[in-house]
């Protein structure tokens, strides 16, 4: 979902795309960034622990450094995703950034033991929405709209 979201924001003219990690970023990518992405999966009904940690990580550094920067969000759930779209939203909302796009979520609609575990295998319909919301990002800031 990343990876797609990235093309698609590469895609515009003048954009330049970093893609990181939650284990290995920090509060010096946000900054640098003049707009944010965030992505992860939803586990047990939450997001990620690796996207929680970045938060953690990351919160106090950066309060009061990014007010009214542009951001979206992206998750891939087995079911809902709504509950992570939830967590993510309050913790940026510390942030004061503004939120340019309704949260994207994925269904895998992994419920057993082995479909949870296996790799997964996104659809072409759902990587071209996450193409479309790494572009429109990427646009908005072209545009001077966010």
């Amino acid at each position: 979902m990343a990876q797609a979201a990235a093309e698609g924001a590469a895609a515009e003219p003048g954009v330049t795309v970093q893609l990181c990690r939650a284990a290995e970023a920090g509060p010096h990518h946000v900054l640098s960034a003049q707009a944010v992405l965030f992505a992860c999966p939803e586990n047990l009904g939450a997001m990620s622990g690796v996207m929680k940690a970045f938060f953690d990580r990351a919160y106090y550094p950066l309060l009061g450094a990014i007010e009214g920067r542009p951001y979206a969000a992206m998750i891939c759930a087995g079911s809902d995703g709504e509950n992570a779209a939830r967590q993510m939203a309050r913790i940026v909302t510390g942030w004061r950034m503004k939120l340019v796009a309704d949260p994207l979520i994925i269904c895998t609609h992994a419920q057993t033991p082995e479909a949870v575990l296996a790799p997964k295998h996104l659809a072409e319909k759902d990587l071209a929405r996450c193409r479309a919301l790494g572009a429109t990002l990427a646009a908005g800031l072209g545009l001077g709209i966010f």
